[in-house]
């Protein structure tokens, strides 16, 4: 049986729905995999299909489906992939109720995030503040909507993935300045490198390790790194999903350190 948070088997099963019934489209939890966000939505794992009709319409009552209605404005349907699907802005306000602030701060963060040309074949992100404001804006009173605005006051343009979004959000919730996030740094003459987060007054780059960073090409790049950070006299503090457990104190204790050692005071205005 198909994993049901795996998306490449979900889209066949929810297209007839889209198909047979009128005014259907996938939602919430399906929409959620269907656009491959990052994070965790609760339930997300679970075989349901969720479809939402407007509410002018009867809700979808079928074995197997979650039915939703609600009111939807003429850009919030999109066609993805052939497939009828509520459109990110408005999946993310339909999955915060279920959500925590800090997950959907990791979701705000994915569908701002400027992408890089070369590698993703788009040159815009997939959504600016301004729309997310104006989703909000549209549907007052949704449920989950308090936590959806907490989020996109707390999210930020900058970060590559969740990871470095959480590790951002652990630093400010402990009393830590606000990093830079991923801004080329000159460290020398024709050397520019882009820490993941940063404080350049302190001199100290904050770099998240993935599990890519184990491989033996990317652990030599990683040196190289920390060689030109190191000749530039600043300060690197390697975070990996060791130092993230236990509400990510390990990482606050070892960025923290750093902070003081390059002479932060907390309290301070950075």
């Amino acid at each position: 049986m198909p994993d049901a948070s795996d998306a490449s088997h979900l889209a066949p099963r929810i297209r007839p729905y889209t198909l047979v019934t009128e005014f259907a489209a996938a939602s919430h939890a399906s929409a959620f995999l269907l656009w491959e966000f990052p994070g965790f939505l609760p339930g997300s794992d679970e075989p349901l299909l969720h479809i939402s009709r407007p509410d002018t319409v009867a809700i979808m009552r079928r074995p197997g489906v979650k039915g939703h209605r609600g009111q939807f404005f003429a850009d919030e349907i999109v066609n993805h992939s052939g497939l009828l699907v509520t459109s990110r802005v408005r999946t993310w306000l339909d999955c915060s109720r279920k959500m925590s602030i800090e997950e959907l701060t990791v979701v705000a963060d994915h569908l701002l995030r400027v992408p890089r040309p070369d590698f993703e074949g788009r040159s815009g992100p997939h959504a600016t503040r301004e729309d997310l404001d104006d989703m909000l804006n549209r549907h007052k009173g949704t449920p989950g909507i308090r936590k959806a605005r907490v989020a996109l006051d707390r999210a930020r343009v900058g970060s590559d993935s969740a990871p470095e979004t959480r590790l951002r959000l652990a630093l400010e919730d402990a009393g830590l300045p606000e990093p830079w996030l991923n801004v080329p740094t000159e460290l020398g003459a024709g050397v520019v490198r882009e820490p993941d987060l940063s404080y350049p007054e302190q001199k100290v780059a904050v770099e998240y390790d993935g599990e890519g960073h184990s491989e033996a090409v990317q652990i030599v790049r990683d040196i190289a790194r920390e060689e030109d950070f190191a000749r530039a006299g600043w300060l690197v503090v390697r975070i990996s999903k060791r130092h993230m457990e236990r509400d990510a104190r390990p990482a606050v204790a070892r960025v923290r350190s750093a902070l003081l050692i390059r002479g932060w005071l907390p309290g301070k205005e950075n």
